[in-house]
């Protein structure tokens, strides 16, 4: 087990600086330039001089792989900045300064950081509860009405796009019927229960709009389980439903479940900017398609993309490792 967990760490310190690399050279070499919006407010003629001025300022005169070991050393060890007229000392882990407004990006990153996790495991709390639940309502009474139902009832919601979704619910639940008027986020130092209020609405969509992938992956399986022999043997021993149900099928249509919630868990950490753009909450996600905007801001990129790296591979180790102990038949190697 540890020399499995060992290797994975590796490849997956691996596959985040490939990410990380490949996005900062995209956009380091991309025909944007972000020190020409700057340049052409900064009053006055934007000359040659002044724009080859500004991008050494903003380290933008450097090789694609100078800049980009500079910036990752940063995060290692820390670094100095220079900026213009300003210094900063940049402690470890440095992601740089941002360029649209002139401060740490560490320090934007850790404001931002706990709203995207709130909402992601809230949101993942209401998916799992109420689409596994319905799975196994449907599994259990295959073939039937209710059955139907609750199938077509899920591939409806699921059909309807996500970010269609939340402005609905973000118009006629908050705009116009004032169910959820304090939608977004609170910190929750100051007032928990705020905090609480304003990041339901927002978990609430997310979970019932993810559910219906969740309601057909625990009915697909739910339904091959019960075919199986060991449940049949159960079920003539007498054994009550709902401990067939429970106790012997779920236990094992649960496993490819945790797998896909891995994945999504990971996915909803790295960026849920539907959400946190309609509903006004700072998070990662609404962060990294600011920094799209002119001023390119790099550093801010840069960042986003190593934290939604690192959510993804470790959501992805975290569930090898729990495979493992869910599945005795699953060798780690």
């Amino acid at each position: 087990m540890l020399g499995f967990i060992v290797r994975r760490l590796l490849s997956s310190l691996l596959v985040i600086g490939l990410a990380s690399f490949v996005v900062f050279a995209i956009f380091y070499l991309g025909p944007s330039n972000p020190a020409q919006p700057i340049c052409e407010g900064a009053g006055g003629r934007c000359t040659p001089e002044r724009l080859e001025a500004i991008e050494k300022q903003m380290g933008l005169d450097k090789p694609v792989v100078s800049a980009y070991g500079e910036f990752m050393g940063g995060i290692v060890k820390g670094r100095e900045i220079d900026f213009g007229a300003s210094q900063y000392d940049c402690d470890a882990p440095c992601f740089g300064i941002s360029f649209g407004t002139r401060t740490p990006v560490t320090d934007e990153l850790k404001e931002r950081i706990v709203p995207t996790v709130l909402i992601a495991v809230g949101g993942s709390i209401v998916f799992l509860v109420v689409g596994v639940s319905i799975g196994i309502a449907a599994a259990a009474r295959r073939g039937s009405a209710g059955d139907r139902l609750l199938v077509s009832g899920s591939l409806l919601v699921s059909s309807v796009p996500y970010y269609l979704v939340c402005l609905l619910a973000w118009i006629f639940l908050t705009l116009q019927t004032s169910l959820f008027p304090d939608t977004g986020y609170f910190p929750i130092t100051e007032d928990p229960l705020k905090t609480f209020g304003g990041l339901l609405l927002p978990c609430l969509v997310l979970g019932v709009a993810t559910s219906p992938s969740y309601a057909r992956y625990t009915r697909g399986q739910m339904v091959e389980t019960l075919g199986d022999d060991y449940i049949r043997t159960a079920t003539a021993k007498g054994l009550p439903r709902r401990t067939v149900l429970f106790r012997h099928a779920l236990r094992a249509a649960i496993v490819p479940i945790v797998t896909i919630f891995g994945l999504d868990f990971g996915a909803l950490l790295a960026g849920t900017i539907f959400t946190e753009t309609i509903f006004s909450i700072d998070g990662i996600g609404r962060w990294g398609l600011q920094a799209l905007q002119a001023p390119l801001d790099l550093p801010v990129l840069t960042a986003t993309v190593l934290v939604g790296a690192l959510f993804i591979v470790l959501s992805n180790l975290i569930v090898d490792v729990v495979y493992g102990f869910l599945d005795p038949r699953v060798r780690l190697g």
